[in-house]
């Protein structure tokens, strides 16, 4: 893409969007309580004045229907924890994320923990055939049943958004699109990559650019290079933020804190530069965990990053 028309896509995304608020509270795909309350503590912390600050306007608010306990305990031998809830909360997301984009709006789903990415994509993917994926995360979540050590499903999202899980695929969720290609994924910030997960990286030539390559880079250049990548020959790509990206002494409400993240800066600068691309159709923001932060501190960064990536700046 040219300066000239990544500068015309920069004045768009600057104008008014109509926003749909998707609201995903499931903490079930995790390994410990409390993402499913992120969504409320989200919306607590102010984000719908700010949304409203920056002239956006707001479809009225979906609540995702989500099992908020176990149905039954899971089967001897079980690989994949909580399964039947994570599958029937991924079809509920799919029809609710492909209904937004339907109407027009730009998605914005909160979570609710990593697995809620499962449904996400797939409803973009039923609109975007070729969907770009920036994936900013501490971790890759591209375990499959035979690499999870957990169990846990959020760790998953991505293996199985690439077709890579035997047990569970888009083709089981009605309405979904085409499996994501490798080509148009991107992953940002990752730094606790499990050895399975790394191996199948490899193996795909997925680019994965490590907290390593942003202390080398400088985030920048990094995310200018994760641009060209998940903006290259797509027809929509989605932003999926994992707040656990950030060092864990600005987000210390996460379930799986991993130290030497993205520092504050780094976070809202990465944000602020996917909003003046123009080329983001859709963002989550899952894993925040007030249970973990009476304060609300992460949840206040949520917003407060949400803000950057739909066009607020200094000046």
């Amino acid at each position: 893409m040219s300066m000239m028309e990544r500068e015309a896509k920069a004045v768009v995304q600057k104008q008014a969007m109509k926003l749909q608020l998707i609201h995903v509270p499931f903490g079930l795909g995790a390994g410990r309580a409390g993402t499913e309350l992120g969504p409320g503590d989200i919306l607590h912390a102010g984000l719908v004045r700010q949304i409203r600050n920056l002239g956006h306007d707001l479809a009225d608010d979906v609540w995702v229907s989500c099992a908020d306990k176990p149905a039954a305990a899971p089967a001897p031998g079980e690989r994949l924890k909580h399964f039947a809830e994570v599958a029937e909360m991924s079809r509920n997301v799919c029809t609710e994320v492909s209904a937004a984009v339907e109407s027009g709006a730009f998605p914005l789903i909160l979570g609710g923990d990593h697995s809620i990415a499962i449904g996400t994509m797939a409803g973009l993917a039923a609109h975007y055939p070729s969907l770009g994926v920036v994936w900013i995360d501490a971790h890759t979540d591209m375990n499959t049943e035979a690499t999870t050590h957990s169990g846990n499903m959020h760790g998953m999202s991505l293996a199985i958004a690439l077709g890579k899980l035997r047990s569970f695929s888009y083709a089981d969720i009605p309405g979904a699109g085409p499996s994501i290609k490798k080509g148009n994924i991107v992953m940002v910030a990752a730094r606790d990559i499990d050895p399975g997960e790394r191996e199948l990286i490899r193996k795909e030539g997925i680019a994965c650019f490590t907290m390593h390559d942003i202390d080398r880079l400088g985030i920048h250049a990094v995310m200018e290079k994760a641009l060209e990548i998940a903006g290259s020959g797509t027809d929509g790509v989605h932003l999926s933020f994992d707040i656990d990206s950030v060092d864990p002494v600005e987000a210390p409400g996460v379930g799986t804190p991993v130290r030497g993240g993205l520092s504050y800066r780094e976070a809202h600068f990465a944000l602020e530069l996917l909003a003046e691309s123009g080329l983001i159709t859709s963002m989550e923001v899952v894993e925040v965990n007030s249970l973990l932060d009476p304060s609300g501190r992460t949840a206040r960064l949520a917003v407060e990053l949400i803000a950057s990536m739909l066009g607020k700046r200094i000046i």
